[in-house]
């Protein structure tokens, strides 16, 4: 079943949803549910998070602390099972923000992030079938 719902979201999750819109309910019956949000400065690491489906957006913002600091944000989702990299999710250089869209497969992961002395939030969410519909 998660397989199947993988499938058909990933691909409308992508086509339908513009990254700056803010739209909160995913094409074909799925919702976004939030699976949770951390902040911080310079390098750091998220709690360990579980993921259902493997459809994620993460909604994330890297600010300056100081005038014309070009510090780099890179994020990666590592498995806190083994603890290896799996995926590069944010490369980007200076402050900025965005949505970035990423598949990976059901699991228990964590967020470790660089980025040198900027302030960064990230809010992680998961495309899940939406309930009375």
């Amino acid at each position: 079943m998660a397989l199947l719902l993988l499938a058909l979201c990933v691909p409308a999750c992508r086509e339908g949803v513009k990254p700056d819109s803010g739209r909160q309910v995913a094409p074909a019956g799925l919702v976004w549910r939030t699976v949770g949000s951390w902040s911080g400065h310079g390098n750091g690491q998220t709690g360990s998070f579980s993921v259902e489906t493997g459809a994620l957006r993460i909604r994330w913002e890297a600010r300056a602390a100081n005038p014309g600091d070009s510090s780099s944000f890179k994020m990666w989702l590592h498995s806190a099972i083994s603890g290896r990299p799996l995926q590069v999710v944010v490369d980007h250089k200076g402050p900025g923000h965005d949505v970035a869209y990423i598949e990976d497969d059901p699991r228990v992961s964590y967020f470790l992030v660089e980025s040198g002395t900027l302030d960064w939030s990230v809010t992680l969410e998961e495309a899940a079938p939406a309930m009375g519909r």
